[in-house]
């Protein structure tokens, strides 16, 4: 059974990374690609956002018994499979599962605009993942385990 203090607390996690993207995140690209302190933090948190994400995944995989998944990609498929996001949050969670590898492993280099776009028109997506986790969860009426 899903602990529901550990989704809790990973939920708070993912809404504090979302609000310190938000607000460190200049108006424009140019502005972030200039700003390399900012272009830092924003793409850090990015980075962890991702993966508190990913962190609530594998926990609902554990929990529930589901059959386990070998790549990040696939614990957003087996979500997607069990009904808990819809087809169109897994699609985005797949796209940021790139995002996050090309922050964390520097591959070419961090690229500002493609930043700027996750920080900006991205958090609506992390926001929806945390919105079905949370209804899924609550759908259950787990307690807490």
């Amino acid at each position: 059974m899903v602990d529901l203090n550990v989704v809790a607390m990973k939920l708070s996690e993912l809404a504090d990374r979302i609000s310190r993207i938000r607000s460190h995140c200049p108006g424009n690209p140019e502005d972030l690609a200039t700003d390399l302190d900012a272009l830092d933090i924003v793409s850090f948190n990015l980075l962890l956002a991702v993966q508190v994400c990913l962190d609530l995944a594998s926990h609902l995989i554990s929990d529930e018994g589901w059959q386990p998944v070998s790549t990040a990609r696939g614990a957003i498929e087996r979500l997607e499979e069990r009904g808990v996001i819809s087809q169109e949050t897994a699609r985005s969670l797949r796209d940021a599962i790139g995002l996050r590898n090309i922050v964390a492993h520097g591959y070419s280099g961090v690229d500002p605009e493609q930043i700027h776009a996750a920080a900006t028109a991205g958090m609506a997506d992390l926001e929806r993942f945390a919105a079905e986790v949370s209804a899924w969860v609550e759908g259950r009426g787990s307690p807490t385990g």
